[in-house]
């Protein structure tokens, strides 16, 4: 006799907008006495080793017109390579670095921004080192699943040259829409989703 097999069906995907900051960052849009501070507001204490970087950038939609709700999450590795992750066995990272940010856009002109340091080398999962990176996470109003890119640095043009994940991206002029701009410890990161200047994303 057959027996009927109950399958869950998938739960309809849905966009992070236009309640996703009162949501995930309340006191960014005016929502005080929920959290002290906005959960990966900040990175970094007086005591974090590593080189003071700013990170900071805008996320422009298909007609190049700043986003103006959406909301950037942040990982990366401390200044010797490591993660601040129970999953790391390389080795044990600085505790004074969280390896998380959140960053909502500004409604006044979209701009993203993070206090960080500049992050070390990580092996990939064949043990080649990748370049020194920042792996970025955007929602907003008409996402449905979160998209995820990497900021690399101009400044190590050698490793960036030998990364295994740059080196998967096809149509090699579009490596550079991975790679921020520096001005001394500042580093500009804009993303375009869609258009000729079409940030790659990548599917992890």
């Amino acid at each position: 006799m057959l027996r009927s097999i109950d399958i869950l069906k998938e739960t309809p995907s849905q966009t992070a907008g236009p309640y996703v900051h009162i949501g995930l960052m309340p006191n960014s849009c005016g929502i005080d006495g929920v959290y002290a501070g906005d959960l990966g507001s900040a990175l970094v204490n007086e005591k974090t080793l590593g080189d003071r970087i700013t990170v900071s950038g805008r996320i422009f939609d298909g007609a190049d017109t700043p986003v103006r709700d959406a909301i950037v999450e942040i990982w990366q590795a401390d200044s010797a390579g490591l993660y601040n992750s129970p999953s790391e066995r390389r080795g044990t990272a600085d505790p004074n670095f969280t390896g998380w940010g959140r960053s909502a856009t500004a409604a006044e002109d979209g701009v993203f921004r993070f206090e960080t340091i500049k992050p070390g080398r990580v092996p990939f999962k064949d043990g080649r080192m990748m370049a020194p990176h920042v792996t970025l996470w955007i929602v907003a109003r008409g996402i449905n699943i979160g998209l995820h890119t990497r900021l690399y640095f101009p400044e190590e043009a050698e490793a960036n040259a030998a990364d295994p994940v740059l080196l998967r991206i096809e149509h090699r002029a579009r490596v550079e829409t991975m790679i921020a701009s520096r001005n001394g410890n500042d580093y500009t990161f804009d993303i375009h989703l869609q258009g000729t200047s079409e940030t790659v994303f990548l599917d992890i």
